[in-house]
Formats: structure tokens, sequence, C-alpha cells
């Protein structure tokens, strides 16, 4: 049933979207409204660019320049539905959390154990008592 609600969800969109351009875009509002409910009946998540294409609060779906406004300011986009008035922010260019991070690009680091133990193998007594008869004799 899943499978079958997401396919019913990406056809509902595809015909919004056709019938965006038409003079009268009541049906394509009403297309999104049955997608959404689509969605909550199925437990289905829309996906990130369907959930771009509409207001949240109204349901209108938005052609720019018709119904919805885009501002950009200080790396966050603002799309304002004309509609209800209602804005929706998203950042353009997303934080990276710290497991997404990658290392640093030089020598791999060491682990305090493995430093300890290299110390301890170049200072072995062994080694000193040679350094200190090559260096009398």
């Amino acid at each position: 049933m899943v499978r079958i609600a997401g396919e019913r969800i990406a056809d509902l969109f595809a015909l919004a979207e056709s019938e965006s351009a038409r003079p009268h875009p009541e049906l394509a509002n009403r297309y999104v409204v049955l997608a959404r409910k689509i969605g909550m009946r199925y437990n289905v998540r829309l996906l990130p660019e369907y959930r771009e294409l509409y207001c949240r609060r109204c349901s209108a779906f938005w052609v720019e320049g018709r119904n919805v406004r885009t501002r950009l300011r200080a790396g966050v986009r603002v799309r304002t539905c004309l509609a209800c008035g209602r804005e929706r922010r998203t950042r353009l260019h997303p934080s990276r959390s710290p497991a997404t991070q990658s290392l640093p690009a030089g020598p791999s680091p060491v682990s305090r154990d493995e430093a300890s133990v290299a110390e301890v193998e170049l200072d072995s007594p062994e080694e000193q008592d040679e350094d200190e008869e090559s260096e009398e004799g």
C-alpha cells in the first residue's frame, strides 16, 4: 500500500503542476490537498522536492511570481505565500554537523597510548646504555 500511495502522490503533484499553468489554479490546490491526505493516511512522507512546491498552511500549489514571493536574505531563502501570508524559511547552505566533517588532511592522529609506547621503545634502558658506551669510546 505504501508503494501505491507514493505513486499516487507523485501523480497528483504532476497533475497539479500541469493544472497550475492554466488560468484557474484551484484544481492544482485540490490535488495538493489530496496528496497530503494520502500521505497522512498511509503514513508516507512527501519527498523533499514535493514539500517545496506548496504552502503548508493553505495547501496552495506555488507558482513563482503568481502566488509565492521568494527573497534571499543572508543565506536564507524566504518564500511568502501570497494566498495566506505564511513565510517559509530554508537555509541555502546547511551547516555541517560534527559527525559529517572530514578529518584534517595532515598525518593521521596518534592516540596517547600509541605515542607513549613509541616513546618507551625509543628510551629503553638497553638503548641508553649503548648510546652512553658509544659516546665514551
